[in-house]
């Protein structure tokens, strides 16, 4: 299962928080290919409250906007960290960011957001790979404040490209695993799983083939335990994209119905009259578009949502997911 928080607002307010004008204070290099950027206000002002496991937005010069995970400390209201790998056959913002990355520089950011909430157990598992470091460091340290016990296991193809080590082994009360594949192969993630407690939780962020092997692997050895995962891409759809059916969509704020015709997303659809609507990853797993379901019943087919958030169909991503009833009304 995909993970969220249970704190969701409605579309109108997650449209309503204004984007915040921050600069650069700091840009650092923190492993092969990463730097981690520090954000801060203009005149030092303390930044809007964050959770671990959220994520915010930059809105590049180019005009792309791409969601990254924060890895600070949320007690630290002076500054947002950012950790981006440069992926150079990627789809261009983490190249840009490496590009510009330079104190000083302006950038416009969102507030935070939270799908990937951290929730009460009594004890955690966080499976990292790779840059999904970022939001499961931010767990652990609010874990390791809280005194309770963790499990953390960090994979990377080697040393040199895996961030924060140090930070991470800094922290107290728990175990953490470093697993370079240059050096020991892949992570077990069986005996992770098998040594939990009852009441545990397991949290994955990294490359798809590790979470799905996570979700396999958690289901079939504890299945009483809570797998969440957040992914970087979207994992390969499933449905029949030939056999989609046009439909109706009304947008009760603006008093405007548009049709959201065969192989166009909703989220096209809509900006077509409203140019403005949010989105990022317009994949599905950042909730950067997630929009309120007056009405109508969602063809859920994002990676975000949980299978009971699904059920209750009170929120939809419209960058991918669609209709199931010939008319949908949203809260935009």
């Amino acid at each position: 299962m995909t993970c969220t928080g249970n704190d969701r607002l409605a579309s109108s307010q997650l449209q309503a928080r204004p984007p915040l004008d921050l600069v650069i204070r700091s840009a650092q290099p923190v492993a092969t290919d990463v730097i981690s950027l520090e954000l801060a206000a203009p005149g030092a002002a303390p930044l809007p409250e964050w959770t671990p496991g959220a994520h915010i937005d930059l809105h590049l010069p180019s005009g792309l906007v791409r969601s990254y995970s924060l890895h600070g400390d949320p007690q630290d209201r002076g500054a947002y960290r950012v950790a981006v790998l440069n992926v150079p056959d990627g789809r261009g913002g983490s190249a840009e960011v490496h590009r510009i990355a330079a104190p000083g520089v302006a950038m416009r950011v969102s507030a935070p957001r939270n799908a990937f909430a951290l929730e009460e157990a009594s004890h955690y598992l966080f499976l990292a790979g790779g840059i999904g470091v970022t939001p499961l460091l931010a767990m652990a340290r609010e874990v390791s404040r809280r005194e309770k016990k963790w499990t953390f296991v960090y994979g990377g193809r080697s040393r040199d490209r895996m961030a924060f080590l140090d930070a991470l082994s800094a922290l107290g009360g728990g175990e953490l695993r470093v697993v370079p594949q240059d050096e020991a192969g892949l992570p077990d993630l069986a005996s992770a799983f098998a040594a939990l407690p009852a009441g545990a939780a397991a949290y994955c962020c990294g490359p798809s083939a590790m979470l799905d092997a996570a979700l396999a692997v958690g289901t079939q050895i504890r299945s009483d335990i809570p797998v969440r995962l957040e992914r970087f891409v979207a994992p390969l759809a499933s449905a029949n994209l030939g056999a989609d059916q046009g439909f109706e969509v009304e947008l009760a704020h603006s008093g405007i119905s548009v049709t959201v015709p065969p192989g166009v997303s909703v989220l096209d659809a809509v900006r077509a009259e409203i140019p403005g609507v949010m989105s990022s990853c317009e994949q599905g797993i950042c909730s950067a578009c997630e929009t309120a379901v007056l009405a109508g019943v969602p063809d859920h087919r994002d990676s975000v949502l949980t299978a009971k958030e699904r059920a209750a169909n009170n929120y939809m991503m419209i960058c991918v997911s669609r209709a199931l009833t010939p008319r949908l009304v949203l809260d935009l």
